[in-house]
């Protein structure tokens, strides 16, 4: 723990049986009492960002990590790709200028200072919808908008563009390693990454954004996802093993030069400063804007609050920037996140409580759906740690979530098919790979929706699924607090889930499932921080 400062005081105890806590409910908030005894841990305090980012990524590309210096590696004429992180980072959006567009702003200049033209810029989105030319903008910029995009070098990636794909081998265990064409082509392939958890960055940032299904699905599968424990502990992780292998596989053919970021705990806008303090730090002024906000999403129509909420941007610091191979750049990627986001824990408990933010990697712009509620939770949320989970094995979970009952129909239609057509039969991670992944993967109008609309590809709903396989088999019992209506009730009853009315029927559920006396933490987020349990 010493190399971390001392964040003893981000774990606290419920003293009074008086006092209350804030749970984020979607586009919304609940305000809770908790047994007292619980423990109740806080996201660590932002650190300060570097005041010149563009200076930072300017000094890390020309003393980079065991590699030249990016100047020394450019002469006229070369054929270069630059390839960045879609909106799934950051959550939320961070304010204007996106790092992305700063990075490659002085990436595009330095290269055509060097005589080089041919410059491809590529959304790495893997399977995930296309990004709208509205979005492409606000991620890079007008200025480097203005200039590719029209010409058709500024693109999302397609990874069912076969004629664009390439096999480059396999690895050892068999995993097929194919990557987009132009990048395996370039002479240089440059790509700019923004770290929001350790979970990303490193060989996952070209083997999930430029790759394929056939590629994907060697580790994007149940049994993969159940014995990566964590992903926010890389050499604990099946899927990053996996990932590590085809990275091998990947630099026998792509010159690849990353630039990888990492950012402060600065998540909200001032107006929302409260969701950043301990509620015993609350002041008059975070009482009355708490007050409002809470009614205002209680009493407006869902489609305006929605709208508010996903106008929201984020205030974040960058706090790192390195440039370099691989492996050495993630490296010091993984030391930044790690500084900012860990929190010694001592002890598992046998209850954990946590609310569900409004936002997560696969909704921006778009409708937080129950299977997305499942993922962001029981994949992402429960997977904040190092070590061990916060909650002991055949422990139960509290989700505090509205489980709202909608799909966005043109951003997740095989969600809706999964959902409705799947589950009532099974919801088994390994059943629904075995009989179904094949035909979501291969359905025409799920390719179609995908390579000419903005849909998530057709297998991506199975994916959200397989990311809580490891909680799934770990866990006595999942309650939703709070549902709020009985369409919402269905839907977690469908996911297999219990419902709770109340904080004290949830907990009294829970109870039941573990046995009393029980041990109760609430992972108090966001900002997104990981426990690092002992």
């Amino acid at each position: 723990m010493s190399e971390h400062p001392d964040r003893s005081h981000l774990v606290r105890h419920v003293q009074d049986a008086r006092e209350q806590y804030l749970l984020h409910y979607g586009e919304g908030f609940l305000y809770e009492s908790l047994p007292v005894g619980s423990r109740v841990i806080y996201p660590p305090e932002p650190l300060p960002g570097i005041p010149d980012v563009r200076g930072a990524i300017a000094q890390a590309i020309e003393s980079p990590l065991e590699a030249d210096p990016l100047s020394a590696q450019l002469r006229p004429g070369m054929k270069v790709t630059i390839a960045f992180d879609d909106i799934s980072l950051t959550l939320p959006p961070m304010e204007k200028p996106d790092f992305r567009q700063t990075a490659i702003e002085l990436l595009v200049e330095t290269l055509t200072a060097a005589g080089i033209t041919d410059i491809h810029l590529i959304a790495a989105l893997g399977l995930h919808r296309r990004m709208t030319p509205k979005e492409l903008k606000a991620c890079v910029g007008p200025r480097i908008f203005n200039q590719f995009h029209p010409t058709g070098q500024l693109y999302n990636h397609d990874a069912e563009d076969t004629d664009n794909m390439e096999l480059l081998g396999r690895t050892e265990e068999g995993e097929h390693v194919e990557l987009h064409r132009r990048a395996v082509e370039s002479d240089l392939v440059i790509y700019v990454n923004l770290n929001l958890t350790a979970m990303d960055g490193g060989h996952k940032s070209l083997n999930t954004g430029l790759t394929s299904y056939r590629s994907l699905k060697h580790h994007h599968n149940p049994t993969a996802l159940e014995h990566s424990r964590s992903l926010m502990d890389p050499p604990s992780s099946a899927l990053h093993g996996s990932l590590h292998r085809m990275g091998g596989v990947a630099n026998e053919h792509v010159n690849a030069f990353h630039i990888e970021s990492t950012c402060n705990t600065a998540t909200f806008p001032r107006a929302f400063a409260f969701l950043e303090k301990r509620e015993d730090q609350w002041g008059r002024g975070d009482h009355r804007s708490f007050r409002f906000n809470k009614t205002a999403s209680d009493l407006l129509p869902r489609g305006l609050i929605r709208s508010i909420f996903m106008g929201m941007r984020a205030p974040y610091g960058i706090t790192s920037v390195q440039a370099g191979s691989t492996d050495a750049v993630h490296a010091r990627t993984l030391e930044g996140v790690h500084r900012q986001q860990i929190v010694p824990v001592e002890g598992q408990c046998d209850i954990l409580v946590a609310g569900t933010p409004y936002i997560g990697p696969y909704n921006v712009n778009s409708i937080m759906n129950p299977l997305l509620v499942h993922c962001l939770m029981l994949g992402y949320m429960f997977n904040m740690y190092r070590g061990k989970p916060l909650v002991r094995p055949g422990g139960a979970i509290v989700i505090a979530s509205p489980m709202v009952y909608e799909f966005h129909e043109g951003h997740h239609p095989s969600y809706i098919e999964l959902f409705d057509r799947v589950f009532p039969e099974t919801t088994d991670p390994h059943v629904i790979s075995e009989k179904y992944e094949e035909e979501f993967a291969t359905n025409p109008k799920y390719i179609r929706m995908y390579r000419e609309e903005y849909a998530y590809h057709g297998v991506h709903s199975m994916y959200m699924w397989y990311w809580g396989a490891h909680a799934l088999s770990y866990l006595s019992k999942v309650i939703v607090l709070k549902p709020q209506d009985a369409r919402a009730v269905e839907a977690a009853q469908r996911m297999g889930f219990d419902t709770a009315a109340t904080m004290a029927e949830a907990l009294g559920k829970a109870r039941d499932a573990v046995g009393a006396p029980a041990e109760v933490t609430n992972y108090h987020w966001p900002p997104i921080f990981v426990c690092d349990v002992t």
